[in-house]
């Protein structure tokens, strides 16, 4: 007789396949314990999945993009983002500890080698994570590719808002005081880490709205609520993870991602690019698949930022399993 597939597997891994198979915090130092879950199959080829932001966690659905008969997939709330403690914390909080976080997280599951999968500023950290540690990636699938650049935020909040949508840069704009419409980005990412809730809950909604919008090929909207930034509504967290990852050059040197880029020699790598992503334009993968011997991009045509427009988590899914049929558990 066959042996019983569900064998071990609790109640609600056997009426839901996605559900996890463990879930911790996880202490990594710096008192930061970091949320980590797995999914799938305990002897499935390994993976990880790196959330967007910096600072907005990964979701229930993210764990849908990984064949649970086939995967062992880790997801986790990096520092300070989403369930891990202390909530929000901005302090021991780099990309380094970041690449660090991960590696103590591949140890604790005794993992040797996994794919890396990553979104927007999750493109970021898994390049960053593969070139530190090449020898531990067996495959990298990359949506919406961030290389953590100010060109890349100007090009986006600048060039993009200004040029795509006029009204909505108008009323960006228009939250800031006369004297720092000039260099808006580093006038938003000040006020928002500004301590005083009369600044920072102002810029803090205008930035996560305009950034939501920019991020949709056809958004619900397209103009800021200005009379709804009220402290009595709750704020969101990526705008001050961002606003602190971005005013630091996101712990990268200039054109740190791309010059380190033939350390990705021998890694397979599918980059899914939304035809009209504002956010991260197909420029930048382009870029990117230039100097990664072996890389290749998918364009997903209508689609913009999202994982969630046309096309585009199809388009993830279907690169995951393509990377993993060279790939042994």
């Amino acid at each position: 007789m066959a042996p019983d597939a569900d064998a071990g597997k609790s109640s609600a891994q056997r009426s839901d396949p996605f559900a996890p198979l463990t879930s911790e915090l996880l202490p990594v130092g710096d008192d930061h314990e970091i949320y980590v879950e797995s999914v799938g199959r305990a002897d499935g080829i390994p993976a990880v999945y790196l959330h967007g932001g910096p600072g907005s966690g990964c979701q229930p659905d993210h764990r849908r993009l990984f064949d649970p008969t086939r995967f062992r997939a880790i997801l986790f709330d990096q520092r300070g983002a989403g369930r891990s403690r202390p909530k929000a914390s901005r302090e021991n909080n780099t990309l380094a500890h970041l690449i660090a976080d991960m590696e103590k997280i591949r140890e604790h599951f005794g993992i040797a080698r996994w794919m890396i999968v990553g979104g927007s500023w999750g493109a970021t950290l898994a390049l960053a994570y593969a070139q530190a540690h090449p020898e531990r990636v067996s495959g990298i699938v990359l949506r919406a590719t961030f290389l953590g650049t100010r060109q890349e935020l100007n090009g986006a909040f600048v060039d993009a808002l200004s040029r795509f949508y006029p009204d909505l840069n108008e009323d960006f704009i228009s939250l800031l005081p006369p004297e720092d419409r000039d260099r808006p980005l580093d006038a938003y990412w000040r006020r928002i880490l500004d301590p005083d809730p009369n600044i920072h809950t102002v810029a803090a909604r205008g930035w996560h709205d305009t950034e939501r919008i920019l991020s949709e090929h056809t958004p619900g909207r397209v103009r800021l609520n200005l009379a709804s930034s009220k402290p009595s509504r709750t704020l969101p967290a990526t705008p001050f993870m961002e606003s602190h990852y971005f005013q630091h050059d996101c712990f990268l040197k200039p054109d740190q991602l791309l010059n380190q880029a033939g350390k990705l020699a021998g890694i397979p790598g599918l980059i899914v690019q939304g035809r009209y992503d504002l956010l991260c334009p197909p420029a930048t993968a382009h870029a990117l698949n230039a100097v990664w011997p072996g890389s290749e991009i998918r364009f997903v045509e209508g689609a913009g930022h999202s994982l969630y427009d046309p096309g585009v988590k199809d388009a993830v899914i279907k690169a995951i399993v393509d990377l993993a049929s060279g790939i042994t558990a």
